[in-house]
């Protein structure tokens, strides 16, 4: 028999899981709406069916547990709380819940932990013990990990980067404080940035060409290729805004690397080489040249799944 851990990852829209074996190869996977299961019960028994059916049909695999990646989701306690993007309101023992179902050990933690336990055990820090990775998306997620450990904090909630201030007194941002680090750094901070540059520049460019309903950071991206001026000018000050976080955090836990993942890095070097040099300007002397800027060594379509996958292969490794 060859030992698989069910990933799962849940989205505010789309659940997707997978069977995931210890070397990252995904043996199958599958995906669901969240949004058809406005009841935590209901959704629970829709992926424990979902799972046993995908084990059903490759009788050769035996589940040996399931990692969760959630938003808000607590690893200390198995909980989701208060997630602001899904339909189940309040304090959702989800890790409690999935046990009923099928009886494996169960971890859980949210989707930018995971993508860091991901990192460590199949992507580009498999060697190391001390990294950031930052998924910068829709939001800006940031797992942090300290000698090989994972930093959860007293609470459990530890390493929201995403909301520490950048700007005081600055953008609006969706937790209800202003200046955050996400809503500059972000895919959709960049776009935030360049709808504001297209109100006060004067200059010809093709966004103004883009309904503003469809700008998009890969839009932004392909413009500044092409020498875009205002495309160009919002690609470098949110390089200059991510780097400003990434100085900051070097300073506290001191990382080998730091890995950029999620919509806002496949604009590539456009975006890596300006925060490298923001970063290399800024950060105090004793940190200088200490720290690799890089992008994550997990393809994009299997990240989530196979990050939750690790958070079980991680302490079953242990």
């Amino acid at each position: 028999m060859k030992e698989v851990v069910a990933g799962i990852d849940i989205g505010g829209t789309n659940t997707a899981f997978g069977l995931v074996d210890r070397t990252g190869k995904i043996s199958v996977d599958s995906s669901l709406k969240t949004t058809e299961y406005p009841e935590i019960g209901d959704f629970v028994a829709a992926i424990a069916t979902a799972i046993k059916k995908l084990l059903a049909k490759r009788p050769t695999l035996k589940l040996v547990g399931i990692g969760i990646g959630a938003p808000n989701a607590n690893y200390h306690k198995g909980t989701i709380e208060l997630a602001p993007n899904l339909a189940w309101k309040g304090i959702v023992p989800l890790a409690d819940l999935m046990r009923k179902k099928i009886n494996v050990p169960i971890k859980i933690t949210n989707d930018a932990n995971a993508a860091a336990i991901g990192e460590m055990i199949f992507g580009g820090a498999k060697k190391m013990k001390d990294f950031i990775v930052l998924t910068l998306g829709t939001g800006l997620g940031s797992g942090i990990v300290i000698n090989g450990q994972v930093v959860y904090g007293h609470t459990g909630f530890a390493g929201e980067l995403g909301h520490t201030t950048v700007v005081p007194g600055g953008r609006a941002c969706g937790c209800g404080r202003n200046g955050c680090y996400e809503t500059y750094a972000s895919a959709s901070g960049l776009v935030r940035t360049a709808l504001l540059m297209l109100s006060e520049m004067r200059e010809e460019s093709v966004l103004r060409n883009i309904p503003p309903g469809e700008l998009t950071s890969r839009k932004i991206a392909e413009a500044a290729r092409k020498k875009d001026p205002i495309a160009l000018k919002a690609m470098d000050f949110t390089a200059e805004k991510l780097a400003f976080g990434i100085y900051n955090a070097i300073g506290f836990s001191s990382p080998e690397a730091v890995f950029l993942f999620g919509g806002l890095a496949n604009a590539g070097e456009m975006l890596f080489k300006p925060v490298r040099k923001y970063v290399e300007q800024n950060v105090q002397p004793i940190f200088r040249g200490t720290v690799k800027i890089l992008p994550s060594g997990i393809p994009e379509s299997n990240a989530a799944v196979l990050g939750a996958a690790a958070l079980i292969w991680n302490e079953l490794i242990k």
